[in-house]
């Protein structure tokens, strides 16, 4: 088993988020690539190229701003090994309102001039300590096999461009749907996401508390 963990970046890294790379504790053959630009999306489908192209069996996809335990891969590769062709972990947004990365529903709805804008609902109820189906999801934590990544370069070209006004990671959720693929979240397998301060489960849980008390 081969394992490529891909991270898209710009100039820098977060502290934080190099600590938890180096604390990955690895399974067989597992290599790290970097891929540098101010085009996340460039970055993303290089990043996918040399994935097929090296052989590798499953990609792990981590952004730069994430911060996570050393057993994330671990429990990424034992969701794959069930059955799975891309699992989240669950994270939230790095501003307020904070939401869940993942998504119950992507798509468009057309403006009163007739152009087309992004819509997605987040899964704010989401289902607590279990693997659930998403129609999305950012790709701060994914893994996912080389054969479903195969199968959306075959049929799309580049997998990665953004489309229909979603950012690049949405757009690929957008085609593994359009394949009729399933995606998957783990509720199980939490990391933070850095920003003014590092946001996470507890600090979502924590301002859904205050909306119920006032």
């Amino acid at each position: 088993m081969k394992t490529m963990i891909a991270i898209p970046c710009m100039d820098m890294v977060h502290t934080d988020f190099v600590r938890s790379l180096v604390g990955l504790r690895h399974r067989d053959e597992t290599q790290v690539t970097f891929s540098q630009g101010s085009l996340i999306y460039d970055g993303r489908n290089a990043l996918a190229e040399t994935a097929l192209a090296g052989g590798f069996d499953r990609i792990l996809w981590l952004d730069s701003d994430m911060v996570f335990g050393p057993d994330l891969e671990e429990q990424l590769h034992a969701d794959l090994d069930r059955g799975a062709d891309m699992v989240s972990a669950l994270y939230f947004t790095r501003k307020e309102p904070i939401r869940p990365t993942v998504y119950k529903a992507l798509g468009t709805d057309r403006a009163p001039d007739g152009s087309l804008f992004p819509q997605a609902e987040s899964f704010l109820d989401y289902p607590r300590e279990t693997v659930f189906p998403i129609q999305g999801c950012g790709f701060g934590a994914v893994m996912m096999t080389a054969k479903l990544l195969r199968k959306v370069r075959d049929r799309f070209g580049l997998p990665f461009s953004p489309m229909q006004g979603f950012g690049e990671d949405f757009s690929f959720c957008l085609r593994v749907t359009e394949l009729q693929e399933p995606m998957f979240c783990d509720s199980r397998i939490r990391a933070g996401h850095v920003g003014l301060m590092t946001y996470n489960e507890d600090t979502f849980l924590q301002r859904q508390l205050r909306k119920v008390e006032l």
